[in-house]
């Protein structure tokens, strides 16, 4: 049994351009071709792009990704139980930081000085203060949420207007490249959601890598901010997500236990 590079991306929910990076850079060249010379995967191929997926996952760089599977000495039910232990390490810290909210603890703040017709023109139908509550109950003891309070408090209409089209702008370009097939952890995606976190960083509170990974987590695990970002683009939760592990580990963040 063989299945078409068609199938795999939609058996694997990645692209079709996703595969055809993996086998130009030989982290998964398909087992067959037909005759025509159209990819042809065969299940162990199946088994390995699932390992890949782990790992990536995980926030390891397509190079180390790599050298863990291509490493002969190395069983691959010891894949399984590493990625088991990497995984019960990142739930582990992502609960650590779960103070670690941008959008939510944006909202407190954000508008706090506007009249409800302000608020209108800034944020459109949605209210920034709509989980304000929820927000100062769950992290209102956090350093970050302390930042964002103290640097958003002063913040005007035309503050928050300037701002908003900032992260609309960084949303756009991200959702532009996810409709071109652009791999999450390209290049042009990197620098994307590198620019996601330098605005979060120049207009909130300070947001490190690590941090950033967190939210990114975040954006795919609450339906809150999966359905934001899905109205912008489909998949689009997903892949900044995967573009924001992918910056980091580019600049040196590496998962925790990895």
């Amino acid at each position: 049994m063989s299945y078409s590079v068609g199938q795999v991306a939609g058996f694997a929910g990645v692209t079709v351009r996703t595969l055809h990076h993996y086998d130009e850079i030989g982290l998964l060249a398909p087992g067959e071709r037909s005759h025509a010379g159209h990819r042809r995967y065969s299940d162990d191929d199946l088994n390995r792009l699932q390992q890949i997926l782990f790992y990536r996952e995980l926030g390891f760089p397509l190079d180390e990704v790599a050298a863990l599977l291509d490493d002969p000495h190395t069983d691959p039910r010891d894949h399984l139980r590493r990625q088991h232990e990497l995984l019960t390490a990142r739930i582990h810290k992502l609960q650590e930081m779960a103070a670690a909210v941008e959008t939510a603890m944006e909202a407190k703040k954000m508008g706090i000085n506007l009249t409800p017709e302000e608020k209108f023109e800034v944020f459109g139908d949605h209210d920034p203060e709509q989980y304000a509550e929820e927000v100062e109950r769950r992290w209102g003891d956090t350093d970050a949420y302390k930042e964002s309070q103290r640097r958003t408090a002063s913040y005007t209409k035309d503050d928050w207007k300037r701002i908003n089209d900032e992260m609309n702008a960084v949303h756009d370009r991200v959702g532009e490249l996810l409709a071109r097939g652009v791999p999450a952890d390209s290049e042009e995606a990197m620098d994307a959601a590198e620019a996601h976190r330098e605005c979060i960083t120049a207009n909130n509170y300070q947001c490190s890598h690590e941090l950033h990974t967190c939210l990114g987590e975040m954006y795919v695990a609450d339906e809150r901010f999966t359905a934001y970002y899905e109205a912008i683009r489909p998949g689009l939760a997903v892949y900044l997500r995967d573009a924001i592990i992918a910056n980091a580990a580019r600049n040196g963040w590496v998962s925790s236990g990895s």
